[in-house]
């Protein structure tokens, strides 16, 4: 399985490590640099570089293992059969080049970064360096943020309409859900550096930054992610209860981590702004909450006229996604002349969602109509979204190769319930980022295991033939 196929000269993995680091830069701190000043475009670079730098790579790069080879050619075909539905979808609804493409772009550049990712050879030196960099910028967002606060307080700095909580956003100030993105990031990075790096810091600094980040949601006042990451949590308890000792261990410390909460919420006025959820007359088949969060899908069906958009939706950007909800709106002086097209069902969601007490100013973002997966649906139709839940199940059986990586791709899936989170770019490309290192962490550890099974092998052979 570990089979070395050709070695590959020590330049070309230097380079491509860099590269891939610099592709997550492009999308990572342009809302920061735009807030400082950078032309808006800026926000649109990472759509070039990032499949820039998978196109040096995977024609450069030679990896050296058979399983490494065989994970990267599925994650690639499946990704080539996804842009095939974008452009079919395109064509039967008569949406725009531009809007296919960063569509697209939009939903597949975490698949994009992660090949390249696993694709490259790479030493344990390099892959220190990287680990390094990343955690160095993640860092950078987590500080931001407590800068941020009361700098916001003080009136330093600018809400732009915002609530105060709501501008807490690190490195993605300022944007519609900045803080979301940047609280989530913080959490997820949080719990791999508490549980990566044991043998280099003490208990009570992992402690430390772990609790750092979980302040960061509530100073951000990020109630959707706390229910999100709860129910990734409970998910993997569930598909780890075939191992009995693991699975306790994480049923406890739901318990105890859920009760803490409880008394946090009833008690500490910081954690009231939880208590807005227990309202059980919003629930329920016919509840308001429901209608409300189900509005858009009534109303893309509304606009269907054929079987067609049933298989292949209503176009690229065309429905509830963030290209149809939010970009082609605010941009529509620089993608109105590329030649995008607008659909009048996002409009039409727009007007909804605006008419419905639950999501008007001051709203819950949880009752929004507008979230990835229906947007995907909506968007691409039964087939598109049936492809891209085949890319999640290839990155769950290829890449997740322990529960860390399971916990995030199962917080993801979740969250692309919520909001259009899953299509915020520096959120993705930083979680596609953190489960391709891990991966390749996994694959060293078990690559070095073989070696020195292999090594024990040829020595008690040697002895045995003396």
């Amino acid at each position: 399985m570990y089979q070395q196929i050709t070695p590959p000269p020590k330049k070309e993995y230097v380079d491509s490590s860099i590269l891939i680091y610099v592709a997550f830069c492009t999308a990572f701190f342009p809302r920061i640099l735009n807030a400082v000043g950078a032309p808006s475009a800026i926000n649109f670079l990472h759509f070039a570089v990032v499949p820039l730098v998978l196109a040096i790579i995977l024609t450069t790069a030679k990896p050296r293992m058979r399983d490494q080879i065989a994970v990267s050619r599925t994650l690639f075909i499946s990704i080539v059969v996804f842009s095939g539905v974008f452009l079919i979808s395109a064509l039967i609804n008569s949406a725009g080049f531009i809007n296919a493409a960063l569509d697209f772009l939009m939903l597949s550049e975490p698949f994009l970064l992660l090949l390249a990712i696993v694709y490259i050879p790479i030493s344990r030196s390099k892959l220190s360096l990287l680990k390094k960099l990343f955690l160095a910028s993640c860092l950078i967002n987590l500080l931001l943020a407590f800068v941020q606060w009361p700098l916001l307080v003080k009136g330093v700095l600018s809400t732009k309409g915002m609530g105060l909580q709501d501008a807490v956003q690190g490195v993605f100030y300022i944007t519609g859900a900045g803080n979301y993105v940047s609280a989530t990031l913080s959490i997820c990075v949080g719990l791999y550096f508490f549980s990566t790096f044991s043998k280099i810091f003490p208990i009570w600094v992992r402690v430390s930054v772990l609790a750092a980040t979980f302040w960061q949601i509530i100073l951000a006042d990020c109630k959707q992610i706390v229910l999100a990451l709860g129910l990734a949590w409970v998910l993997l308890v569930i598909i780890r209860s075939q191992n009995i000792t693991q699975a306790l261990k994480y049923l406890i410390t739901l318990i105890l981590v859920s009760a803490v909460f409880l008394f946090c919420v009833q008690n500490i006025p910081d954690f009231s702004a939880y208590n807005a959820w227990a309202r059980p007359e919003l629930y329920g088949l016919d509840g308001e909450a429901t209608h409300a969060k189900i509005a858009g899908i009534r109303i893309i069906l509304s606009f269907h006229k054929s079987f067609l958009n049933l298989l292949f939706g209503l176009g690229p950007g065309h429905t509830i996604g963030r290209l149809g909800g939010w970009l082609l709106k605010d941009y529509w002086d620089l993608l109105g002349p590329l030649g995008a097209t607008t659909h009048p069902a996002s409009q039409a969601v727009w007007d909804a969602a605006n008419s419905d007490w639950l999501n008007q100013s001051g709203g819950s973002t949880i009752f929004s109509p507008f979230f990835t997966w229906a947007g995907i649906w909506g968007d691409l139709g039964f087939v598109g979204l049936g492809v891209y839940l085949y890319l999640a199940f290839v990155v769950w059986h290829c890449f997740c190769s322990d529960d860390l990586p399971r916990f995030w791709l199962l917080s993801i899936l979740i969250i692309g319930l919520i909001f259009t989170q899953m299509e915020e770019p520096g959120y993705m490309l930083s979680m596609a980022f953190l489960i391709g290192v891990r991966w390749q962490e996994k694959r060293m550890a078990a690559q070095n295991n073989f070696n020195s099974r292999t090594r024990g092998m040829v020595l008690l052979t040697s002895q045995t033939s003396g």
